[in-house]
């Protein structure tokens, strides 16, 4: 894809979302529950859309809580939801039409003082946190955002009381009453007024801010930051998090600056990505550009998205591809940890850079890996079976310093803070810790791609099976692995990945385009990756027609 001529700069006024239309879009549009577009689709991150394409509306938001409620009802979680939102401006709307809803059906709901933001892993943190000192009840939460993805959007999450991202069985549940909720025209819906819902005495305000910042200490090494004083920079990029550094800061005597204060529906502050889109990615250096035109002020700067469950890391040396990043955090923390037990496991998914499994290796760790989505990190974080949970789209999580949960959705607070705990404790960044491990171990390269794919092939990437890969090397090595499940755990990794000695791939269809996601890695250099590339293109069509579909 070309770089947009705009990428990495401001966008200018005719670019910037019209945020008072999105809202009266928003209460105005009628979703058609025959049209597959239109309905309730909880994808790896909970149901997201647009209200101008009628795929996030309040009917939409009335159905899924009110299946949230009946399916909470019917599991037996009777303790509190908690519930918040990040900065998106349908979050603010979604969020009054959610507590109408659960005002309505009795359930006790935890909210922000003064209708703040919450991010993602301050609701997982408060589920656990909770269930951990109320054995007889358990807590849930939700989280109303559509992570980085553009001002205009809209998202709902829902996590059980294991306090990450609900697993399939779950959402399936509530998916399909949400659905059948649209199709009675929302007849089995209980709702209240927002004036009553917010009266209500099940409505309670809490500070989600004091106790996360309070308990920051033990799973990071605060103690060790505030002695080594880094000059940190943090631009919260006008999400969730917003609130949170200034208290940080004071809390552990860090010596931080906020770049940048600004909160805005329409993220007018941010520069456009590489496509022309205002889409808040920490992972890209064109959205990431203001942050990084200050980096030199700082001895490490960080950024994360608006639900604050992904991170950006910037050194002096610039943005570090969140790969790197992972791989030096693994390092790291493997070493760093001695309360964790010598079993514990790194975790990544089947797309995650294969360094990790070096680092591993050198480690005398094993890795867990599995199919993308965090919900399959969580049943190891809960059990401290896996030290660290990590996606190639930065994000991740780890254990407390003692070896037990912290959270079970990606964090991306505690992923910054861990940067300055590691210059702190080394004298290094984390891109100088990177730099060392791929002189011991190699350094790759990973991109990623994409290609068309209409309906029939999306589908088809569902009923590949190994045996539908016929070549036996790939770009001039035999192949050791063609996989369809996550070596981790058997799970269906919804597409292929064909694995050689210093080379891999993985294609799998995208959720919400007409296109797959094609995943290359080299350990030998940009040549030998884009060998990789084409022979990747030429499997994935083979695989195609043994499956019928030309």
């Amino acid at each position: 894809m070309p770089v947009h001529p705009l990428a990495g700069k401001i966008a200018p006024q005719d670019m910037l979302p019209n945020i008072p239309r999105a809202l009266s879009r928003y209460y105005t549009l009628e979703p058609d529950p025959g049209r597959a577009e239109e309905r309730v689709a909880f994808g790896t991150s909970g149901h997201r859309g647009v209200a101008e394409a009628c795929s996030f509306n309040e009917a939409h938001i009335l159905a899924v809580t009110q299946a949230v409620c009946e399916y909470r009802a019917g599991a037996g979680i009777t303790g509190p939801l908690f519930l918040g939102m990040d900065t998106h401006a349908l979050s603010e709307a979604a969020l009054a039409t959610a507590l109408e809803v659960f005002a309505a059906n009795d359930v006790q709901v935890m909210i922000q003082k003064g209708l703040g933001y919450t991010p993602t892993p301050v609701i997982s943190h408060a589920i656990l946190t909770f269930n951990r000192d109320h054995a007889e009840i358990r807590a849930d939460g939700v989280v109303i955002t559509p992570s980085h993805n553009p001002p205009e959007h809209g998202g709902f999450k829902y996590n059980p009381p294991h306090g990450g991202p609900a697993d399939t069985e779950v959402t399936k549940v509530v998916e399909n009453r949400a659905n059948e909720l649209l199709e009675q025209n929302l007849r089995g819906v209980k709702r209240v007024s927002l004036a009553r819902a917010l009266a209500a005495k099940t409505v309670r305000e809490y500070d989600y801010i004091a106790p996360y910042i309070a308990d920051l200490a033990n799973v990071v090494d605060m103690e060790a930051i505030a002695w080594a004083k880094p000059r940190l920079g943090v631009d919260p990029m006008g999400g969730s998090g917003i609130a949170f550094w200034a208290p940080l800061a004071e809390r552990y005597g860090l010596d931080l600056t906020v770049v940048n204060t600004d909160l805005d529906p329409r993220f007018a502050f941010m520069p456009l990505d590489k496509d022309g889109v205002i889409r808040m990615d920490c992972s890209s250096p064109y959205a990431m550009a203001r942050l990084l035109d200050q980096k030199d002020r700082f001895d490490l700067c960080f950024g994360n998205d608006p639900d604050y469950d992904r991170h950006g890391i910037v050194t002096p040396a610039g943005l570090m591809n969140p790969n790197h990043y992972l791989a030096a955090a693994a390092a790291y923390l493997f070493t760093h940890r001695p309360q964790w037990s010598p079993m514990t496991r790194v975790g990544k998914t089947v797309v995650t850079s294969s360094m990790l499994d070096r680092v591993a290796a050198s480690l005398g760790r094993e890795v867990h890996e599995v199919p993308v989505g965090f919900k399959w990190f969580v049943p190891g974080l809960l059990d401290g079976s896996l030290g660290l949970g990590c996606e190639e789209s930065a994000g991740a999580s780890f254990l407390r310093k003692d070896g037990t949960v912290w959270t079970t959705d990606k964090d991306g607070l505690v992923m910054d803070l861990l940067a300055a705990e590691m210059l702190a404790v080394t004298g290094k960044t984390p891109q100088e810790l990177y730099d060392e491990l791929a002189d011991k171990l190699g350094r790759p390269v990973y991109e990623r791609r994409s290609a068309p794919a209409d309906l029939a092939r999306k589908k088809a990437f569902k009923s590949m099976t190994p045996e539908m890969v016929r070549a036996d090397t790939l770009a001039g090595e035999s192949i050791t692995a063609v996989l369809t499940t996550a070596p981790g755990n058997d799970a269906s990794i919804g597409g292929l990945k064909v694995v050689a000695a210093n080379g891999w791939f993985a294609a799998r269809p995208s959720g919400t385009e007409d296109i797959y996601k094609i995943y290359i890695e080299s350990f030998r250099d940009q040549a030998h990756l884009e060998q990789l590339a084409e022979e990747a293109q030429a499997l994935v069509d083979a695989a195609f027609e043994t499956a019928g579909v030309v």
